[in-house]
């Protein structure tokens, strides 16, 4: 269906061994799996310049996404602003994402444990050790790396952009 390609939604996977599946598929053609992670609550310039240097550290960008109840779990009852379906379809509708992971727990231990990634990216506001699944993709091989932003985070953070709305009368 036309609406559902335009929402992207063959790019999002709810079951990890269906994903599991078409990346064995991508590795077999000599593909490199890059996964990185994050709530994506309002997507902001600051995730877009992150996720697009993640899509250039390999030949396919899979983004694992807290799911609603996650995101509480981490950032409180107010939380998220946009739904989980509203934020899987639209990371899933940028071109530079592959797939679209959603995920239940605080972490994407679990999935990452599944997909095996060849490249595991987050922001450089974490230590390389200090990311998680680490321990995983160290134990196959895989690389660890942070993505710095050239933007400054007062700027460009979904807290920010919160506490700016919450000011306006």
């Amino acid at each position: 269906m036309l609406y559902e390609k335009m929402l992207g939604e063959e790019k999002i996977y709810t079951d990890n061994d269906k994903l599991v599946s078409k990346l064995d598929s991508l590795r077999v053609e000599g593909k490199n799996i890059v996964f990185t992670n994050g709530c994506f609550d309002i997507l902001h310039l600051g995730h877009i310049e992150y996720l697009l240097r993640a899509s250039t550290m390999g030949d396919v960008l899979v983004l694992g996404i807290n799911n609603d109840d996650s995101i509480r779990m981490l950032k409180g009852v107010n939380r998220p602003i946009m739904s989980e379906e509203h934020r899987y379809h639209l990371m899933a509708a940028l071109s530079f994402i592959d797939f679209v992971v959603p995920f239940s727990d605080s972490t994407p231990y679990e999935i990452i444990k599944h997909i095996k990634p060849d490249v595991l990216v987050k922001g450089s506001d974490y230590n390389v050790e200090d990311i998680v699944g680490y321990d995983v993709v160290k134990s196959y091989g895989g690389e660890i790396s942070t993505i710095e932003t050239n933007l400054p985070p007062s700027i460009y953070s979904t807290t920010n952009i919160i506490n700016k709305i919450k000011s306006i009368d």
